[in-house]
């Protein structure tokens, strides 16, 4: 059995360093996360300098999560400092090697540290932060550039071996994915276009591993706004993060679910226990 998890911190860097009330909710769920004993965990979003994570960064994460081995890649020039970037922790003792694919994408988006692939014996684990469409859908023509070509990745990687791709995807596939879609149709993230987009990267050969294993379960997100303070209370989320694998693996599913991240807003963790 091999679990994953997945999960957009926002600053990992805030997480460990911060005593804000935020941060303090952030380090609450580094302690569940720690209690999943997970293979391997994804982060994104980690806002890191270019050198990655310092000594006592890495000191105060093998606190909260002792015996991993660790991968990262930040935001270099010409992209904005401390911006975007990825991070993947994998058990001591496995075998993997880490590679930071460029996808000749668009705009500063191949420096942003956007894409971490780790290769196992089994399978390849590709760590995700897709590019947001931004306000007023400045970035949505780039996105979808964006999209095509890492459905194509990941097309080309499952020809060797199964893919597990994860991450903030920053859309919400269909209705059900989030608690307001008639108002959001022009908002990023659910627009036509992502949404096609995303549907474009399925009919590559993949599955929304938590669509195969829930149905068309609703009120189940990953993601509440900061900027409502009441979104969580509320429930009115969205679901944008995902675990996608190759179709030729999604019976060897055995769930797909989030992680409980108590009262902290934003991203909540993603889990995916697979029987390989």
């Amino acid at each position: 059995m091999v679990k994953i998890i997945s999960w957009n911190i926002d600053s990992l860097n805030a997480a460990l360093t911060s005593t804000s009330d935020r941060a303090l909710l952030s380090q609450e769920v580094l302690r569940t996360i720690a209690k999943e004993d997970a293979d391997i965990i994804a982060i994104q979003e980690t806002k890191l300098p270019s050198t990655g994570p310092s000594g006592k960064h890495m000191e105060i994460l093998n606190g909260y999560l002792p015996g991993y081995q660790t991968a990262f890649v930040s935001s270099n020039p010409p992209a904005r400092k401390g911006y975007a970037g990825t991070m993947i922790l994998y058990k001591e003792g496995m075998e993997a090697t880490a590679s930071v694919p460029r996808l000749d994408a668009p705009d500063t988006m191949d420096d942003e540290g956007r894409i971490l692939t780790l290769e196992t014996s089994d399978f390849y684990l590709v760590n995700v932060y897709t590019p947001n469409a931004g306000d007023g859908l400045k970035r949505l023509s780039q996105r979808q550039e964006w999209d095509k070509l890492f459905a194509d990745y990941l097309s080309e990687l499952d020809k060797t071996k199964p893919v597990i791709s994860c991450g903030d995807f920053n859309v919400a596939h269909k209705e059900i994915d989030l608690a307001n879609p008639s108002s959001n149709h022009m908002s990023a993230g659910f627009t036509d276009e992502e949404r096609e987009g995303f549907t474009n990267l399925l009919a590559k050969g993949f599955t929304d591993s938590f669509r195969h294993k829930n149905g068309d379960v609703t009120g189940v997100y990953s993601w509440w706004s900061q900027r409502i303070k009441t979104s969580k209370i509320n429930n009115s989320g969205w679901r944008i993060d995902y675990f996608v694998v190759s179709d030729r693996i999604r019976d060897k599913i055995k769930s797909s679910d989030v992680v409980d991240s108590g009262t902290r807003q934003d991203h909540a963790p993603i889990r995916l226990e697979l029987d390989l």
